[in-house]
């Protein structure tokens, strides 16, 4: 064309997390049975809406009011009651006015990250959420900005590298959290979260907190909402219904705002969000309107207590299954239904292999894998799949170089979950030994 389209930062735009699944289908068709522990979907792997959830939503999709508009910022009896909620917890105090929804969190990272001044960057962590990161350096025409979370040190943020990150950047405006993590399963102390207010306090930042799985934490762990240790500092966090409740389809999420009035640039960044919120109209009506019927049902704290503690039961079956692995490094989950694995340094090559019995199969598997520059751990999760069915994801896929995987908790069936972590296990003990 006589004029270059393309945007500065759509090079950085990837999601390997549902990219893989376009292999895996392709080799579902050569007649290879697949586990899909790619992606955080648990009605994909399972769970069952239970009957009185499903009521609500039905009663709610009888009335007319469900099917128009509701106001841009959201339905105001449900950010009356989130506010509220969040009151509640101490520290920081919000009304209604404070809280926007959006079609989902990825609705909410777009435009967080997309009405960002380009100079301007947000550290994220490394391993990071690719959706995150990738609309940050998308945003910026440029590779992300990261902080290190420490394998050695139970996937906590190494405070040291960030502050050094923020100090030797000065194009550096905010700093992100995802607590709970993704992709890391990883829970934050509040000692650790109060440092990095305080970091952002003591160099001028605002701070953006993904808390969409806040109220999935187990293993005797426990952190605090972003609200509770913020103070004065301007941030920003944002909550969702689509893993709790869980309801992915239904794409609602909602940001809210802590001390939009103590920084009149912040105001005027969280106002442009806004607006560009306010020319799509609004965000979906019926999942906001269900929202507080379901999370105040007597039956709903039960519901998802059953849920966390058999992701907690899993994160340990899968520790110990891993834990003696020679060549890996394994944390065990304490949040959200997620593990990544790392391999040692040194412990991958480009000439190992896993023996597939599929001839067409196995001829595209090395298809996938001959290109150069195809990093070392997806040249293994690759292996993996063809060789055993196991969908996982390239830990180099979420803003890191650290070499490894991520797989989920959330099969529900312990036979099978069991069965598909010694594959992985004896997968691994397999490759690594395939080139000596």
């Amino acid at each position: 064309m006589r004029t270059n389209i393309v945007h500065i930062g759509a090079g950085e735009l990837t999601y390997e997390i549902r990219n893989i699944v376009n292999v895996g289908t392709k080799l579902q068709k050569l007649g290879l049975s697949t586990n899909w522990e790619n992606i955080g979907d648990p009605i994909m792997k399972g769970e069952e809406i239970p009957l009185w959830m499903k009521e609500i939503v039905s009663d709610a999709v009888m009335q007319d009011a469900t099917y128009g508009y509701c106001p841009t910022k959201g339905v105001l009896s449900t950010r009356e009651f989130i506010a509220a909620e969040t009151n509640k917890l101490g520290g920081v105090q919000i009304d209604p006015e404070d809280i926007l929804f959006f079609n989902g969190l990825g609705d909410a990272i777009s435009k967080i990250f997309g009405f960002l001044r380009r100079t301007a960057r947000v550290l994220v962590p490394t391993p990071s959420y690719t959706t995150h990161s990738s609309a940050e350096a998308a945003h910026a025409g440029d590779k992300p900005l990261t902080y290190i979370l420490d394998p050695n040190n139970h996937w906590y943020p190494d405070l040291d590298d960030l502050e050094k990150s923020i100090k030797y950047n000065p194009a550096v405006a905010g700093i992100l959290i995802i607590n709970p993590d993704n992709p890391t399963g990883a829970v934050y102390p509040t000692h650790i979260l109060e440092s990095i207010v305080e970091l952002a306090s003591r160099y001028d930042l605002f701070i953006i907190c993904d808390e969409v799985y806040h109220n999935i934490v187990y293993n005797g762990t426990s952190t605090s909402p972003l609200s509770a240790v913020i103070g004065d500092v301007p941030a920003i966090a944002m909550r969702g219904v689509s893993k709790e409740m869980p309801w992915p389809g239904s794409r609602c999420g909602w940001i809210e705002i802590y001390n939009g009035d103590k920084d009149p640039m912040f105001a005027k960044y969280v106002n442009s969000i806004l607006n560009a919120k306010m020319v799509e109209v609004c965000s979906t009506t019926l999942p906001q309107t269900v929202y507080p019927q379901v999370v105040q049902h007597p039956k709903y704290q039960g519901y998802l207590e059953e849920r966390i503690r058999r992701y907690e039961k899993f994160s340990n079956i899968a520790q110990e299954t891993l834990q003696d692995v020679k060549g890996v490094l394994v944390n065990r989950p304490n949040g959200a239904f997620y593990m990544s694995v790392c391999f040692e340094n040194g412990a991958l090559n480009h000439q190992q292999t896993l023996a597939i019995e599929n001839v067409e199969v196995r001829k595209m598997i090395e298809g996938l894998v001959a290109p150069e520059g195809t990093s070392l751990d997806k040249r293994f999760v690759y292996y993996l799949l063809g060789a055993t069915g196991v969908c996982v994801v390239p830990l180099t896929s979420f803003a890191t170089d650290l070499q490894g995987f991520r797989v989920t908790l959330l099969e529900r069936d312990e036979e099978v979950f069991r069965k598909v972590f010694n594959t992985i296990a004896e997968s691994i003990k397999q490759y690594l030994e395939s080139s000596k």
